[in-house]
């Protein structure tokens, strides 16, 4: 007779299969927790190349002794109308103001034909007399002398009053308008002056301990402030005196002709100020930074290691390492913050 096995009490029952099912063949219990913890980063490789150290510097263009023009009245007139006020940009030509004769200039005028006309009825009189033997050559060459002064002085007012409408000698930019319309102007009087368009200078500030680094002939980028498109211009010289409000030394560029900007317009520009022709270059991105000690991570093994650098020249996107990392190795450039020496990592 087979024996028979005790029974459970009908209470036990559930707690016996939830044990049952908690002590299955392959659990692996806390496996999960005890995983080594990873970080999610993105990865480049560092490579052998050449990096411009460049820098932001602001600055305007200025005016050339050569490239001012000022317009003056060319008789006594008055103001009849302003055609390009202070700040117009005009062509070759165009007219900026317009003047007419003052009373006096008109006096002047009508004087000035009547006198040559009074020398053109003489001189033809005395030659008549000397045809007819009643002069000598003397008194026609007096009378010829006479009306050619006469007729000089009527030539060059007539030639001034031509003049009266003033307009641009060159393409470029009205600075300053110096009259009102009905003014009085004497003869000569300033009206206007152009700065005329064609090859300038910018100056621009710099940090004075960048100066040194700067070389005359060095390519700047330029960008103008007022809409202008880009160029690029030269280094024409470098000044190591600081300029006592803005605690800035200066340098010039060239602005090539046809590109200059009318002066007192802001630029900026991107300047090189260091370079390195060969060297291991890591993405900008990859750099961090601990208390001025600039290091990157390398991952090798699918582990980050901290790496302390030297730097070299830097642009806006890469940077030259002289020291702490060599070419061909994968460096972080995202994800780097969370990365602590001997993290497990992840690439995306």
């Amino acid at each position: 007779m087979t024996p028979r096995l005790p029974l459970l009490p009908l209470c036990l029952l559930p707690a016996c299969l939830l044990l049952a099912a908690c002590s299955r063949p392959g659990d692996t219990g806390d496996a999960a927790g005890d995983a080594a913890p990873s970080a999610l980063v993105t990865l480049a490789t560092a490579q052998r190349g050449a990096v411009a150290q460049t820098i932001t510097v602001y600055g305007q263009v200025e005016a050339g002794s050569d490239s001012q023009r000022m317009l003056a009245a060319p008789v006594e007139a008055v103001v009849a109308a302003i055609d390009a006020p202070a700040g117009s940009r005009v062509r070759l030509g165009q007219r900026i103001v317009r003047l007419q004769p003052s009373p006096a200039t008109s006096a002047q005028w009508q004087s000035a034909v009547a006198e040559a006309r009074a020398a053109q009825d003489a001189l033809a009189r005395s030659q008549r007399l000397r045809g007819d033997g009643l002069a000598g050559q003397a008194e026609v060459e007096a009378a010829r002398a006479r009306w050619a002064t006469a007729d000089a002085q009527r030539r060059t007012l007539q030639a001034r009053l031509a003049q009266l409408d003033l307009r641009a000698p060159a393409a470029g930019d009205v600075q300053r308008v110096l009259v009102n319309v009905g003014d009085l102007l004497a003869p000569g009087a300033p009206v206007a002056s152009l700065a005329a368009a064609g090859a300038g200078v910018a100056r621009f500030g710099i940090d004075p301990a960048q100066i040194g680094r700067l070389q005359v002939g060095a390519p700047v980028q330029v960008q103008p402030l007022d809409g202008h498109p880009p160029f690029t211009a030269r280094v024409r010289s470098v000044s190591r005196a600081v300029d006592p409000q803005t605690r800035l030394a200066a340098f010039l560029v060239d602005v090539p002709a046809g590109l200059a900007p009318s002066p007192g317009q802001p630029l900026t520009a991107q300047v090189a100020v260091a370079g390195a022709a060969d060297a291991v270059v890591v993405p900008y991105a990859a750099l961090l930074d601990d208390g001025g000690q600039p290091y990157v991570y390398v991952v090798a093994g699918g582990t980050a290691h901290r790496r302390d650098v030297q730097l070299g020249p830097t642009d806006a996107r890469r940077a030259a390492i002289l020291a702490g990392v060599h070419a061909g190795e994968q460096v972080v450039v995202a994800g780097g913050t969370a990365l602590e020496d001997g993290l497990k990592v992840r690439t995306r």
